[in-house]
């Protein structure tokens, strides 16, 4: 528990809104997902913790667009949007394409809702994933970058293999943020071919 509270203390006390930015900041500062200047789209990304840290990295130049079910508090940057839907239906990626029809980067730390039947969470986790996938398939440009939260468990290898297809370059990894006993891992998927 000392580590949550580390990290929950700290992102209360630099402002951010959630533990998981420190997540962001670390996958980032490792893998260089997301540069100055990109165009980002940030999926399941209430309550904005990892929006903030894409607007420190994209800066004035950049567009960040965060999606959720749940409302997301306005930010006051001019070039960060906010949208409450739900990103596997047509009228909130229509939404987005209102907004910015191609995206350098796409992020997800979207969660199902966690009922702690494990093999229910995976397989709900894995849905999640296939749609941020699909969604890249649609938004991402040649050589854009994808980052997707994922519980292990059965189905992972199948979906990473499908990110293999799609990226030159794929990594797993778990960022120190990430709690110990959690079981997401984070896909990071560099390069995409596009069509």
């Amino acid at each position: 528990m000392k580590r949550k509270d580390y990290y929950y203390k700290k992102a209360k006390k630099e402002k951010y809104r959630s533990r998981a930015s420190y997540k962001l900041k670390q996958l980032n500062k490792k893998f260089r997902i997301i540069k100055f200047g990109n165009n980002v789209l940030d999926l399941g990304a209430a309550p904005g913790g990892w929006t903030q840290v894409a607007r420190e990295i994209v800066g004035e130049k950049g567009l960040v667009i965060a999606v959720d079910l749940k409302k997301i508090k306005n930010f006051e940057w001019e070039n960060v949007y906010t949208i409450q839907g739900d990103f596997t239906k047509k009228e909130t990626l229509n939404k987005i394409k209102e907004i910015c029809r191609e995206f350098d980067v796409i992020i997800s730390d979207a969660s199902p809702n966690i009922s702690g039947i494990w093999n229910i969470d995976h397989f709900k986790s894995i849905e999640l994933c296939e749609e941020v996938l699909r969604i890249a398939d649609m938004f991402l440009k040649p050589q854009g970058n994808l980052l997707v939260k994922v519980f292990q468990g059965k189905e992972t290898t199948k979906f990473i293999n499908k990110v293999k297809n799609r990226f030159k370059y794929v990594k797993i990894t778990k960022p120190k943020a990430s709690r110990k006993e959690s079981a997401e891992i984070y896909v990071i998927a560099k390069k995409f071919k596009s069509e």
